[in-house]
């Protein structure tokens, strides 16, 4: 039977390199599958991963119609075996629902790899709809750690080097300001321990700390 199944973690847990793996053992045995993804860092219509490996994908935006798609693809005489969609915390509800479609009525394998939660430590709709309906859902065994050392299980956002937790949800690169003088803040994020998300306390506020440059954030 075929499965709706969703991996996930925290940045740096290795779900895109996982994506790119299942793609390649299925290949090897001959299955044709479909690559996805969505707002990925290296660009539009690329899954990529932070070990430098890159595969071209089709780009899901919020228009993308998974059920259409897939239909449209194997009405024309393509093979499709299987989808991997990697940033599905990226997508719909509606699309995640596509998705257990494609599986229950074409009886397709469909692997899902994203994010858990934001910067604000609130479930993604796509993940939250993901564990919902995912006949199995995976959690990562490669852990990402804190600068502490702890296990991170938290993904912290940074603008400027300063922590935040308001904001739009989906942001990539550098925050462009439209129309105004003032240069766009440097976007980075960072995976944190809930204790370290919970005080805003980032490496480079930690270093800071260390050297006497600010007080401890025990206020």
């Amino acid at each position: 039977m075929a499965e709706l199944q969703f991996f996930t973690g925290t940045m740096d847990s290795g779900k895109s390199t996982l994506a790119l793996q299942t793609n390649h053992n299925r290949a090897q045995r001959g299955l044709v599958g479909r690559i996805f993804t969505s707002h990925d860092r290296a660009g539009d219509a690329v899954l990529s991963s932070r070990l430098g490996l890159q595969h071209d994908a089709i780009e899901v935006d919020s228009a993308f119609h998974f059920w259409r798609y897939v239909v449209d693809e194997l009405t024309r005489g393509a093979r499709v075996d299987y989808l991997i969609c990697d940033e599905a915390q990226f997508y719909t509800r509606d699309q995640v629902d596509q998705l257990a479609k494609v599986v229950d009525e074409l009886q397709l394998d469909v692997f899902a790899f994203g994010i858990l939660t934001d910067f604000r430590s609130e479930l993604f709709p796509g993940s939250a709809r993901l564990v919902e309906l995912a006949d199995r859902t995976h959690v990562l065994q490669v852990e990402a750690l804190c600068w502490c050392g702890r296990r991170a299980t938290h993904n912290a956002r940074t603008e400027d080097g300063v922590m935040v937790v308001e904001g739009e949800v989906i942001v990539v690169g550098d925050v462009e300001q439209v129309g105004s003088d003032e240069a766009a803040p440097e976007v980075s994020y960072e995976v944190l321990c809930r204790m370290h998300h919970r005080r805003r306390m980032t490496a480079a506020r930690a270093h800071a700390v260390a050297l006497g440059a600010e007080p401890l954030p025990f206020g």
